[in-house]
């Protein structure tokens, strides 16, 4: 099962308009995502490290105040400095199609204007996520010649079984004889049976 994508909603700046955020938010987390709201006038500085204190997948902030040029650089520089830049930075407000282009040739997400969907946000961070984390919920292992996903490791031996197998090995050897060494086979070792000694009828003797 694929764990919840961890998303934090920000707004830097000193922008006091709040309710696209908070719908944002409530619809990601009704899309099954869990969701970190930091609240109005908040630092870059103070949005990277509870995004690094909260261990979020995605960083989503929200500005309307007209400093997406500064703002977006900013957060992404130090996303990398506190050494989360692999994670998603997104977002949205009133931002002109020109500027989009020129944040997302610095490397910043997919931005989303106003009347976007909530339904085609939730959609991106969930299609970013699949494709960045692709393959981590799959465990390498064989079981009859085929791959399985998913499969647990076999647990260790422990020393009271090995002591066990050890001396199972060594039963009927000699007292001072080194055991020899088992054949290593595919096929089960059939134990024959021991052949039962007659005694041999003694001739020319008595009885009593």
């Amino acid at each position: 099962m694929q764990r919840k994508i961890r998303v934090l909603v920000g707004k830097p700046g000193l922008d006091g308009h709040d309710r696209g955020a908070k719908v944002v938010a409530a619809s990601l987390r009704d899309a099954g995502m869990e969701v970190i709201y930091t609240g109005l006038h908040q630092t870059p500085e103070q949005i990277v490290e509870a995004a690094a204190q909260e261990d979020v997948d995605v960083v989503a902030l929200s500005i309307l105040s007209g400093a997406h040029m500064t703002l977006f650089p900013e957060v992404m520089k130090l996303m990398r400095t506190r050494g989360i830049g692999d994670r998603l930075l997104t977002g949205g407000g009133i931002i002109p199609a020109e500027d989009m282009a020129t944040l997302a040739k610095r490397g910043v997400g997919r931005l989303f204007g106003p009347g976007a969907s909530t339904q085609d946000i939730a959609r991106y961070i969930r299609g970013w996520f699949d494709e960045a984390h692709r393959g981590e919920a799959r465990v390498p292992a064989r079981a009859g010649g085929k791959a399985v996903a998913n499969a647990k490791a076999a647990p260790p031996k422990t020393k009271a079984v090995a002591m066990r197998k050890r001396a199972l090995a060594t039963v009927g050897a000699k007292p001072g004889a080194a055991a020899k060494p088992r054949a290593t086979t595919n096929r089960k070792a059939t134990a024959k049976p021991k052949p039962v000694a007659r005694a041999k009828a003694s001739s020319g003797r008595r009885r009593g």
